[in-house]
């Protein structure tokens, strides 16, 4: 059975726009983005909206639900009560290009500030055979499908746009764990995470875990054992001379 839902959608760009209220039908078993669609389709054919596989693996369609960030894909109507006012805006975070489509490109110029995988000089393909083991540490990290969410959630960028030429954002200091957690990785990544991405601005308060569609535990398992690393390697002299001999 279907019913007449309530939706307050946002429409306009970065310079302005406003909060436009519809009623439009919803039926057992759809998801936000469905809804999204049926607007386009029968109401407001120029609503912009940013979506791919609507299977909640290609990150597409993240934006705000009442408030929090989510992919519109992954949103079930059945959470919400039926004369509930569902409100849907782009993610605060990042610059509106229009209605609910935002401009993630802070995110890939970050990406680029990482140095990519450093195997050790001369070690030749077939030389070294990964195991389960090798890998098992910074496995989960790999699930990332890049949504975004946890940049538009991060309140050190999210409150602070100063802070963006700075800071990584958690999505890629946690590229920059997995990286460090590699054993055939030879790049120095914490220094460079507390120097150039800003580690130092996380204050752990796991918002980023809070809101991943994969149940990344980026926090606990990403970030804090980064922190740890970098503390061991600054202060630490017994740590710091077993680096400086064994490499590691």
């Amino acid at each position: 059975m279907g019913y007449d839902a309530k939706f307050r959608v946002w429409r306009g760009d970065n310079d302005s726009g406003e909060l436009r209220d519809y009623t439009v039908l919803a039926n057992d078993g759809e998801v936000v983005l469905d809804i999204i669609h049926r607007l386009q389709a029968t109401q407001t054919p120029d609503l912009a909206v940013r979506w791919n596989c609507k299977a909640g693996k290609c990150g597409s369609c993240s934006a705000e639900v009442n408030g929090r960030p989510k992919l519109l894909c992954m949103t079930r109507m059945s959470t919400f009560a039926e004369d509930e006012v569902i409100t849907v805006t782009p993610m605060r975070t990042f610059p509106v290009i229009r209605d609910l489509v935002t401009d993630v490109s802070f995110n890939y110029a970050k990406a680029r500030e990482i140095q990519s995988f450093t195997p050790p000089e001369g070690l030749k393909p077939g030389e070294y055979r990964m195991k389960q083991v090798d890998v098992a540490r910074s496995q989960e990290f790999r699930k990332c499908i890049e949504c975004f969410l946890c940049q538009d959630t991060c309140h050190v960028i999210r409150d602070h746009e100063e802070n963006k030429e700075n800071f990584a954002g958690p999505r890629y200091l946690m590229r920059v764990a997995e990286l460090d957690m590699h054993p055939l990785d030879v790049a120095e990544r914490r220094d460079s995470a507390q120097a150039e991405h800003g580690l130092g601005l996380c204050n752990i308060t796991k918002c980023c875990t809070d809101v991943c569609p994969e149940h990344i535990k980026i926090t606990d398992n990403a970030l804090i054992p980064m922190k740890e690393r970098v503390v061991d390697r600054r202060y630490d002299p017994l740590v710091w001379l077993g680096n400086k001999l064994f490499r590691r």
